[in-house]
This record gives C-alpha cells, sequence and structure tokens, in this order.
C-alpha cells in the first residue's frame, strides 16, 4: 500500500467466536452477513480463518478457500490480505476449548475511513479503543429496569 492509502485506512478490528460442539449449528447465515457488510462498504475483510481444536487439543486452522461451505465468501476472499501471524493463531488456539470450532475474523472499518483520516490529517493519533460487551450492556439496562421496578414500589 501506498503512504496515500494508508492514510485512507479505517480502525481495524478483530473478533474471534468460539461454538463448542453441542452448540454448533452452523446454517451459513454468520457467512451470508459477512459477506453483506462487505459488499456494502462498511467493512473490509483483512483476514478470516476457522481453528477447529480436538478433544485431544490439537488444532487445525483452515482458510477461506479450504472451506467449501463458505463460497458465499468468494468476494471476501480476492481482498483477504492475511494479516494474522503465527503467533496470534498460537494466542486463540489456545484460548479456545478442546472439541470447538472458532471463526477468526479481522476487518478494517470503511465507514469510520473518512472520519479516521481526518484525525491523522489533523494530528491526531489513536491512543486507545476498546468495546463494551453486548451482554454488559444487557445487564446495565435490566439492573435500571429493576430499580425503576423497585423505586415504584416504594
Amino acid at each position: 500500500m501506498t503512504a496515500s492509502e494508508l492514510d485512507e485506512v479505517g480502525p481495524i478490528d478483530y473478533l474471534v467466536v468460539e461454538f463448542p460442539t453441542v452448540r454448533q449449528q452452523f446454517t451459513g447465515e454468520m457467512a451470508e452477513e459477512l459477506a453483506r457488510l462487505h459488499s456494502s462498504g462498511t467493512i473490509r475483510v483483512l483476514d478470516l480463518l476457522v481453528l477447529v481444536k480436538s478433544e485431544d487439543g490439537a488444532v487445525e486452522g483452515y482458510e477461506l478457500d479450504d472451506l467449501e461451505e463458505l463460497t458465499v465468501l468468494e468476494d471476501v476472499e480476492l481482498q483477504i490480505a492475511e494479516i494474522l501471524a503465527a503467533e496470534d493463531v498460537t494466542h486463540i488456539a489456545e484460548a479456545m476449548e478442546p472439541g470447538s470450532v472458532a471463526g477468526v475474523v479481522v476487518w478494517e472499518n470503511r465507514w469510520a475511513a473518512p472520519f479516521a483520516s481526518a484525525a491523522r490529517r489533523s494530528g491526531g493519533q489513536l491512543i486507545a479503543t476498546g468495546r463494551i460487551p453486548t451482554q454488559a450492556i444487557i445487564a446495565s439496562f435490566e439492573a435500571d429496569e429493576d430499580d425503576d421496578t423497585e423505586a415504584e414500589g416504594d
């Protein structure tokens, strides 16, 4: 990438979704949603990997072109940069439970690229980023509702 192209890059995120053996219900819905986000320009997928950890702890990694059932992601595959390092994969595999499957996706937030680029041109630099888990937000809303219900009862 040229310096000009790098200046137009949005924030980069990743996620790892683990599926224990008893809860694996792969319907293709996740792949379709990822393809939709990519084709709409909301994100650009930079890396995608599926890890399978056997009960004895052995781990096998599969890239997009290894998985025939993910053909809906063929357009995504053309732009994958494969930025995950072997060390990254090792850390993810160590965190997985035996007998599980994990999907790893790294993406650029294309929707945020103009803002990020403007911030860089203004001399700004990203010094922190974070994510609030959805479960924490739900728990917070539920706690607020419980407090409101208790206050009404007083």
